[in-house]
Parts: structure tokens; C-alpha cells; sequence
């Protein structure tokens, strides 16, 4: 008989050991214990299965080698180190690459792509607030600014005002993110998006022309990286208007891939001695190039004499190019959906300009364009489109809501229809998701974080939601959402919505490149790490990144395992409303399965994986939505756990939880493992649909947010703060608002009208042909009659669309 543990346990019950065993191995990994924690546990399972002296010889030798950091790498990484090196496991990196993966900071995403966000963390993230100045500006002219605007007239005749136009350049909305110091407003990136948001609640031309001087432009780059020289010669200019500004960058053969650019500048002397640049672009798609009078131009720049030592290439740099310049070509126009903002194509033919003066930087920002623009784009993504995706959901907001009140079909407000209510749900679910974006990005933005994956997330899913809310409310709308003319408030942004889709690159490609194709690199613990050092040819560390590395996909699979069997609960949640404890710990388990799936995906695929767009797009949506998910739960947190917030919040966080498991399921299915795709399929995605995640939002969820958008004040007023709202019950936007609110109090009576139609006091006919016999019988009281005869008069009025003479109609379509 054996009398050793082993034996023991053998004869008992071996495999509760067994179990044991793997528990505390699985624990040790949850936890992300160090090695020498690992060194000491499986130790302790060696000696309770009484392992023999050669098992325990041969364990020493490995802690050693693996615990010293020296032994290791000179034994086993510089191996591994030589393998990669052999067959180019590690994908290559362009300097176009480099530049955009070090563009900016990695902020939230480093937590959820790490296995164990920590959300105490990401709760306590700022939640901006505009300064009593940007208050005041906000109240002050940018109200001012959006009552002068008729949105109709301008897209009417294709043309902003000039006295808008003065107004703009007057109170310096060109000059929102120029520094005080030089005579610009110097607002927060909140201000600025809180301008945009409100502008493109009233007319998207307005908002898009005071937007790009305030994006991505010469403005930017001079605040950033312009020398002091170019600064005082520029910036006070630009804030007050007397320089209008575009940017040249996209051309026919560089759209989204921006680094193709084809337009070049060579340097050469000039006959003073100074150097000199010659300039060749041919550029399309420039926001207000035809009125420009000064160009931001990105091109590819040679130094064929080595004038400045660097070599004959120096690659993309940005320069200011006066419009007056010669060679210069502008004036002519694209026709961008017919919405009327500047946007154009330019030439430049032997433009010649002094390469001190012109260059962004001077001399010294010769071929470091790429690496401006990038960390432009880095925070610019964040700002505008973002931010004139939630203007636009905010108004199709306030304005589907009250419609779906005033509009009546079979005596019964629209808005009762369960059909009406599933898209109205989709929209006020949108509006708050959108907003709680906004805000959760902005903040990092106003701390001085550019974080270039989040705001790649903000622009695609920003915009894409806004996509999804503009349809949703035509379909609400009906008629009176295709019929243009005054009345009409929305059709312009569904006619329009595509351009956000498409610009600052078009949204498939920042799905499935930059989210996750540089996101995995970017915000991945170690892979960038490990990259770096691999080109550098430094063993030590990349002895450092791939044992972290290692580790990393350890704790991941233990956690991954452990949440999943637990449902997450054994995830760890912040101080929070009890009722989102579970969202915490479903995105906790989503981050670990995540971060492990990545790894399989990067070990697997390798360089090929950037070009594996379909898994690349399935990840991005399970980073987004955890993103989204935290950003909303950041929101109810920071306005007070309101109660009448949380049928918003249950139905976007199922949403979202919905979303990551329908990205796992696709990953399950697709992601092609050589030897082991049936496990992963068959199995573990087998296992993954049974112990889902999440589903979709009851449709009681639905229902409280279509009953409470169809309230005043509450929730649909803070759903739709920062818009503008005309008081003038002649715009459309007040007609329906007022219409609404007499409509929800004369409800009451009505109610009185339908009772004794019921209890057979009144004959069986419709409820407003009865008002003055119900009158008559004391039913209704003088007032109410009088309420209930208002609401058929201005609901009558607000369900009115335009109509148009014969001329009028043609007068309305003349391509000037």
C-alpha cells in the first residue's frame, strides 16, 4: 500500500485534488500574481501529489531560468527573439504607422483592453463643465448667431448670409481653440463642441463653416507647432476672422489613406540664398478653399541638393501657402449633397513660397506633417463630428417626440403605437448614449489627453448612431420628414449624414484599421512594447514585453474562465447604483475574454491580421461597446443616479451587451485557428451562446422611454439641452413644442368627453365633434372647452407641411 499523500488521495478521492488543484492555479491567475507566486503554488501542488526528486530537480532548474531575469533571456527569449526575427512574426511597421500609433496618448482603452479595467478608476473620470466666460458665450452669441440663421433660405439659395458671416468673424467663432494670448477665445474642447452641437441643431452649413477652422487646419497646427514668428504673424488673424482658412489634404488618390498623398514640394536656393519651396498639388474635398486666403497644405517634400542634410526624402510636411500666391487655383466648388458649405477642390502649379516662412515649424518641421496631423486628428476626432452627431439627435429628439403626441391616427397620438414606439426608443436611447460620449471623451480632451483610439471610436460610432437616429425619425415623421421647405427641420441632416460619415476618414476604414488595427497595438499592454523592441534589436526588452506578455494571457484565460462560469461575479464592482452592479461585472468578463481573444487573433494571424478586416471590425465593436457602456454608466453617475434616467440606461447598457456578444459570436465563427477552429467554434462559441452575455432590451424597456419622451420637462428636456430653442411659435420647432404642450393638457378633458361616451351620456361619435355638447351638459368646464378647441387648432397647424406655386418650386431648385 501506498502510504505517501499521493497514494492517499489516490485511494480517496484523487480527484477532488485534482480540482483543487486547478482552482488554485486558476485563482493565482485571476488575481495576475507574479511569478514567483505562480513558482510557489505549483510547488505546493507538487509536494501534495509527493512528487518525485527528478520531477523536483527539474522544477528548480525552470523557477531559476524563469524567475532571473538575466538567465532567461540569455536561455529562452533570446530564442524566441530569433524565431520572430527568422519569419517575420511581428508585422512591420510603415513610418506613416509609427506615426499614427504615436499620435496622442492611450487613455481608457489601455483599462478595457487590459483584462481588469479598473472602473473605480473610469468612474472618477472628469465630467466637464463650461466656465462662467463660455457660458456666457454660449448664451450670448452663439443664441444670437442661431436666431439669425434661416435654415431654409440657406439651403435654398446655397449661400450663408453675409451678415452671418460678419457676425461669425465679429465674436471670433473662427478663433474658438486660438489662445487668448494671441487674440483668440482660448475655450475648452467642451465649449467648442457645445458651439458645434448647438450651431448644428439649426443649420449643419453654419455649423460645418464654423467647425473645420476650428478642426484639423492651420490654426491647430500653428497653436501647437508653429514657431513664435508664425504664431504672431497668423493666429491673431485667424481669431478674428481677417484670414479664412482651409486645409488641404485629400486628393483623387488620397482619401482615407492620407499618407498617399502625391502632392510634393522640392527645395531648391533661391537667388537671395534662402531656400525656397516649389509646390505641385491637386486637392479636392477643401472646406472653404474657394474663400480662402491662406492654405494649410499637406505634401510630400524632396530636398534634392540635401539643402538641409537629412537626406533627398523627407516625407510628409505641412505648409501655410497664401491664396494669392502664384499658381495658386481656387473657385470652383463640389456640390456635397446639396448642403451649402465651402467645400472644394485646389490646385497649385510651380507655386513658390520661402520654405522658413511657409513651413509649419519652420525649417525644423520639415517632414514632420505627418506626425502634426496625426495628433491633430488625435483630438479632432473627438471634437466635431461627434458633436454635431448628438446636436442632430438631440433636435430629431425634441422634434419626433412632440410629433409623435400631435400626430394623431385613429383618434390616438402616434406616439401610442407600439410600431412608433420601438423607433422612438431607439432614438431617446441614442440621444443619451451620444451625449454620455461626448462628455466622457471631452473630458479627457480638456485634461490635455489626445487619445487617438477613443476619439477613432467617438467618430465612427458617433456618427453611425447619428445615421441610425436620422432614419429612425424620418420613418416617425412620414410626410412631414419628406417634405422640404421651412416646416422642415430634419430633412438636411438625413440628406447630409452621409458627409460625416465619410470625412476625417471614411468610417469602414476607421472601424477596421485604426480602432483595433492600431488599438491592439496601441492600447495593448505589451504588443506595441514588444514591436518596438524587436526593431531596435534590444533582447532586453523584449525579454521584458514578452514575458509580460505571457503573463498577460495567462491572467487573461484564468479570469476569462473564472467570469465566465461565475456570470462575473466574481468581478470586482465600484461604488455605484445597485442596479448597474451586474454591468460592471458583464463588462469586466467581456474585457477579459477580449484581451484573451486578441492575443489568440494576434499569435495566430500576425502581420496578417491588420489585413483581416472582417475579424479586425468584430473586435473594434466589442472594444466600442465596452467603451460606450463605460461612458454611460459614467454619466448616470455624474448627474445624480437619477431615477428617471434609468429605463435610458438599462436599455442602452443591454444594448451594448448585446452588441459585444454578437461580435464574440462572429469572432467564434470566424476566426479560422489552424488544428483547433472546431474547438473554438463547435465549443467554445457553442458555450458562448448558452452563457451569453447579454441579449437585447425588453420591450418594457422601450416602452418607458417612448412614454417619458412623450412627456414636458423630465428627461426630454435634458435630453435635449444644449440645442438651440426658438421661442418664436412661427418656427417649427416652438409650433410643435406648444402644440404638444396643449395637446398633453387637454388630454384631460378629453378623457371626460370619452367617459360619458362609454357610459352613454354622449352619443358614439368622435370625441372632438362632442365638445360643445359636452359643454352643454356640464361635462367639460368652459375652460377645458376652450383647451380642447386650442389643441385641435394648433395641432392642425403643427402637422402642416410647406407647399409651393409652380414657380416657387422651381425657384426653390435653381443651381446658382
Amino acid at each position: 500500500m501506498d502510504n505517501s499523500l499521493y497514494g492517499y488521495f489516490l485511494e480517496n478521492n484523487c480527484g477532488l485534488w485534482v480540482l483543487a488543484s486547478v482552482l488554485l492555479l486558476l485563482f493565482v491567475g485571476f488575481f495576475g500574481s507574479p511569478l514567483i507566486v505562480w513558482t510557489i503554488a505549483i510547488a505546493a501542488i507538487m509536494f501534495g501529489f509527493a512528487a518525485p526528486t527528478w520531477l523536483w530537480i527539474v522544477f528548480a532548474v525552470v523557477a531559476v531560468i524563469f524567475n532571473i531575469p538575466a538567465i532567461r533571456a540569455a536561455l529562452v527569449t533570446s530564442g524566441v527573439f530569433a524565431i520572430f526575427k527568422k519569419f517575420e512574426f511581428l508585422p512591420k511597421i510603415s513610418d506613416t504607422e509609427k506615426a499614427a500609433l504615436d499620435a496622442g496618448v492611450v487613455w481608457v482603452e489601455k483599462d478595457l483592453f487590459s483584462g481588469k479595467p479598473n472602473f473605480t478608476n473610469l468612474m472618477n473620470e472628469p465630467y466637464p463643465d463650461l466656465t462662467a466666460e463660455e457660458k456666457a458665450f454660449m448664451d450670448g452669441p452663439v443664441n444670437t448667431l442661431c436666431s439669425m440663421i434661416d435654415h431654409w433660405t440657406i439651403y435654398k439659395t446655397k449661400e450663408i448670409p453675409q451678415e452671418i458671416w460678419d457676425y461669425i468673424r465679429k465674436e471670433k467663432f473662427l478663433g474658438m481653440i486660438v489662445p487668448k494670448e494671441y487674440g483668440g477665445l482660448g475655450f475648452s474642447a467642451l465649449c467648442h463642441s457645445e458651439v458645434i452641437m448647438k450651431l448644428s441643431s439649426r443649420s449643419l452649413a453654419v455649423a460645418i463653416q464654423v467647425m473645420v477652422p476650428n478642426s484639423l487646419g492651420p490654426a491647430e497646427l500653428l497653436a501647437h507647432y508653429g514657431t513664435d514668428e508664425q504664431k504672431k504673424r497668423w493666429l491673431p488673424r485667424l481669431a478674428d476672422g481677417s484670414e479664412i482658412p482651409c486645409f488641404g489634404l485629400t486628393e483623387p488618390t488620397a482619401g482615407s489613406d492620407a499618407g498617399a498623398i502625391t502632392s510634393t514640394g522640392v527645395l531648391f536656393k533661391g537667388e537671395d540664398g534662402k531656400i525656397q519651396i516649389r509646390l505641385n498639388w491637386n486637392k479636392r474635398w477643401i472646406t472653404l478653399a474657394a474663400i480662402s486666403s491662406v492654405i494649410g497644405l499637406a505634401f510630400r517634400l524632396r530636398d534634392p541638393e540635401n539643402l538641409l542634410g537629412k537626406g533627398e526624402d523627407l516625407g510628409i510636411t505641412c505648409a501655410l501657402i497664401p491664396s494669392k500666391t502664384p499658381g495658386v487655383v481656387l473657385g470652383r466648388r463640389h456640390d456635397p449633397l446639396n448642403t451649402p458649405f465651402y467645400n472644394c477642390p485646389t490646385q497649385g502649379k510651380d507655386v513658390v513660397v520661402n520654405a522658413e516662412d511657409a513651413i509649419v515649424g519652420g525649417i525644423e518641421g520639415a517632414g514632420r506633417g505627418w506626425m502634426m496631423l496625426m495628433e491633430c486628428l488625435a483630438a479632432g476626432r473627438g471634437i466635431s463630428l461627434p458633436a454635431q452627431a448628438t446636436g442632430g439627435a438631440k433636435l430629431a429628439t425634441r422634434v419626433t417626440s412632440a410629433h409623435s403626441v400631435v400626430r394623431r391616427q385613429f383618434g390616438v397620438s402616434i406616439g401610442k403605437f407600439e410600431g412608433v414606439e420601438e423607433p422612438l426608443a431607439r432614438i431617446g436611447g441614442a440621444t443619451y448614449a451620444l451625449e454620455a460620449m461626448r462628455r466622457y471623451c471631452l473630458g479627457a480632451l480638456d485634461k490635455g489627453i489626445k487619445p487617438g483610439v477613443i476619439t477613432a471610436m467617438q467618430k465612427y460610432y458617433s456618427t453611425e448612431m447619428g445615421r441610425r437616429v436620422i432614419n429612425d425619425s424620418m420613418d416617425i415623421m412620414g410626410g412631414a420628414g419628406i417634405s422640404m421647405g421651412p416646416r422642415n427641420v430634419l430633412a438636411e441632416i438625413y440628406v447630409a449624414t452621409p458627409i460625416g460619415i465619410t470625412v476625417e476618414g471614411a468610417n469602414i476604414m476607421t472601424r477596421t484599421l485604426i480602432i483595433f488595427g492600431q488599438g491592439a497595438l496601441r492600447a495593448h499592454p505589451f504588443a506595441y512594447s514588444e514591436v518596438r523592441a524587436y526593431e531596435a534589436n534590444d533582447l532586453k526588452a523584449f525579454d521584458r514585453a514578452f514575458m509580460g506578455h505571457i503573463g498577460h494571457i495567462v491572467r487573461n484565460t484564468c479570469r476569462a474562465i473564472l467570469l465566465s462560469l461565475s456570470r462575473g461575479y466574481l468581478a470586482a464592482t465600484p461604488d455605484c447604483h445597485p442596479q448597474m452592479k451586474v454591468y460592471f461585472r458583464r463588462l469586466s468578463w467581456t474585457s477579459a475574454t477580449f484581451a484573451l481573444l486578441s492575443d489568440v487573433a494576434m499569435g495566430v494571424l500576425g502581420g496578417q491580421l491588420k489585413l483581416r478586416e472582417k475579424i479586425t471590425g468584430r473586435f473594434a465593436d466589442i472594444l466600442a461597446n465596452m467603451y460606450i457602456a463605460t461612458a454611460i454608466l459614467r454619466r448616470f453617475e455624474a448627474e445624480g443616479r437619477k431615477e428617471e434616467d434609468l429605463a435610458f440606461v438599462h436599455y442602452n447598457l443591454k444594448h451594448n451587451m448585446a452588441e459585444i456578444q454578437k461580435g464574440f459570436d462572429g469572432l467564434f465563427d470566424n476566426l479560422k485557428i489552424p488544428g483547433l477552429r472546431w474547438f473554438f467554434k463547435g465549443w467554445i462559441g457553442a458555450w458562448s451562446r448558452i452563457n451569453s452575455i447579454g441579449s437585447q432590451a425588453s420591450d418594457g424597456w422601450s416602452h418607458a422611454i417612448a412614454s417619458a419622451m412623450l412627456q414636458e420637462g423630465g428627461i426630454r428636456d435634458r435630453l435635449t439641452d444644449g440645442i438651440y430653442m426658438p421661442t418664436d411659435r412661427n418656427q417649427q420647432v416652438a409650433r410643435l413644442d406648444y402644440a404638444m404642450s396643449v395637446s398633453l393638457r387637454a388630454e384631460a378633458a378629453e378623457k371626460k368627453i370619452k367617459k360619458a361616451i362609454r357610459e352613454g351620456v354622449l352619443p358614439k361619435k368622435k370625441a372632438n365633434l362632442l365638445i360643445d355638447e359636452a359643454r352643454n351638459k356640464n361635462i367639460i368646464t368652459a375652460e377645458e372647452h376652450k383647451l380642447i378647441q386650442e389643441s385641435d387648432a394648433v395641432r392642425y397647424d403643427a402637422i402642416l407641411v410647406d407647399d409651393f406655386s409652380e414657380e416657387q418650386y422651381h425657384a426653390n431648385h435653381v443651381i446658382k
